[in-house]
């Protein structure tokens, strides 16, 4: 038995070097390559935003993209949480579960359409935009910039599609359960909160979460700059500090 338990160890320990003797060495790297010039800061910071936010959007869009990440996953509306309460002290358990099961469906449905939006306004960015982002004092200066410019946008062209995918996806039909069964209990106050509103709302914000994780991670971790030219941008980021 110990022989195998060795063996474990052994190929832990060399993982663990092999991973340290990586991001060292692209440390070295990306020091030895040289300061960048404007053109190449604004180069890699687009690289690596088209990267991040394309990633970002496609795990969105997988099926339980938003349902199996507890950070994001859409819950009731603060309004009807005391409704969904309720309802569950009754043993309506499986109702509430299957309006938040749609809710989180028609994020996932409409996460990817974000993609292209994005992609635009990397496209669209200024050599002083990226310089400002990659030097600034934020982690998630890149993540507040696409906030600002991509918002308006993304709702417009969410609010449409979860509409449709809420109808397909069951979570009218679920939430007009819930309403009708919670309204018909005795003294309490009727609920019916825009269903489209608030998935609109959440899957956005959801979706810069995971913008900003991905911006935090090739700020941080150095074995994620998988060019040479991320490797130079960032490397000299990282002497900046």
């Amino acid at each position: 038995m110990r022989r195998p338990l060795l063996g474990l160890l052994l190929c832990s320990t060399v993982l663990l070097s092999s991973c340290e003797t990586l991001n060292q060495t692209a440390q070295v790297l990306s020091q030895s390559l040289g300061t960048p010039t404007s053109s190449e800061i604004a180069s890699g910071l687009k690289q690596a935003l088209e990267l991040g936010t394309s990633a970002s959007a496609e795990r969105l869009s997988a099926k339980d993209g938003f349902l199996g990440n507890l950070t994001i996953k859409l819950l009731f509306p603060p309004e009807a949480q005391k409704a969904e309460k309720t309802l569950r002290s009754l043993g309506l358990n499986s109702l509430c579960d299957n309006v938040i099961t749609s809710l989180n469906r028609a994020a996932e449905d409409a996460a990817i359409e974000a993609k292209p939006i994005f992609i635009s306004a990397i496209k669209q960015m200024t050599i002083s935009d990226a310089t400002s982002i990659l030097l600034g004092n934020q982690s998630n200066a890149a993540t507040q910039y696409f906030e600002r410019v991509t918002n308006s946008q993304l709702n417009a062209k969410f609010q449409p599609i979860i509409q449709s995918s809420l109808g397909k996806v069951g979570a009218t039909k679920y939430w007009g359960d819930v309403v009708s069964r919670y309204n018909q209990i005795p003294l309490v106050s009727d609920i019916n909160p825009d269903l489209t509103a608030y998935v609109t709302q959440k899957a956005i914000q959801g979706l810069f979460v995971e913008i900003a994780k991905e911006e935090l991670k090739i700020r941080q971790n150095v074995s994620s700059r998988n060019s040479l030219l991320l490797q130079k941008v960032f490397g000299y980021a990282d002497k900046q500090k």
